[in-house]
C-alpha cells in the first residue's frame, strides 16, 4: 500500500513539473488575429486552440482596447502588473468600468458581454476552457474582419 501511495504522489509531482516556468522562460508571440493588434501572448499551459483547460499570459501595451465581446466559456483573469479596466455591457464605455491593478481578479461568465482596456499597459493572465474564442458584440469590431 505504501508503494502505491508513493507512486501516486510521484505522478502528481511529475505532472505539475511539466507546467513550471519562470517569467524569463516564457515564449512571447503576437496575439492571435481575434485580438486587436498590439498585444503579445505566452501560453503557460494547455493549447488555447483546442478543447481543455488553458492558461495564457497577455501583455497589453498602453492604450490597448478590446471592444465589447463575450466568450463561449467562463474566463478568469488575474492582473499580474499594470492596470486593467473592465466593464460589462454591449459597448466600450470608459466611464463605466472597474479599475484593477496588480493582484486584481475578475471572473467573466460565459456569454457575458464585457470590454477591457489598459491605460498604462498591463500583463494579465487568463485561465479558461479552450478553445479560446472571442465573439464581438459589433461584428465591425472584429479584427479578423478588417
Amino acid at each position: 500500500m505504501l508503494k502505491t501511495v508513493a507512486f501516486c504522489v510521484g505522478l502528481a509531482f511529475a505532472a505539475a513539473a511539466q507546467a513550471q516556468m519562470n517569467t524569463q522562460d516564457l515564449k512571447w508571440a503576437p496575439a492571435p488575429a481575434m485580438f486587436p493588434k498590439g498585444a503579445t501572448i505566452a501560453v503557460l499551459s494547455g493549447d488555447p486552440a483546442k478543447a481543455g483547460l488553458t492558461t495564457v499570459r497577455m501583455i497589453m501595451p498602453p492604450g490597448y482596447q478590446i471592444p465589447a465581446h463575450h466568450h463561449p466559456s467562463i474566463e478568469y483573469v488575474t492582473v499580474i502588473s499594470g492596470d486593467l479596466h473592465l466593464g460589462m455591457g454591449d459597448k466600450l464605455d470608459m466611464t463605466k468600468a472597474a479599475a484593477l491593478t496588480a493582484g486584481g481578479f475578475v471572473e467573466a461568465p460565459a456569454g457575458m458581454n464585457h470590454y477591457a482596456w489598459s491605460q498604462g499597459g498591463a500583463v494579465v493572465q487568463v485561465h479558461a476552457q479552450g478553445p479560446l474564442e472571442i465573439v464581438y458584440v459589433n461584428p465591425a469590431d472584429d479584427p479578423r474582419k478588417k
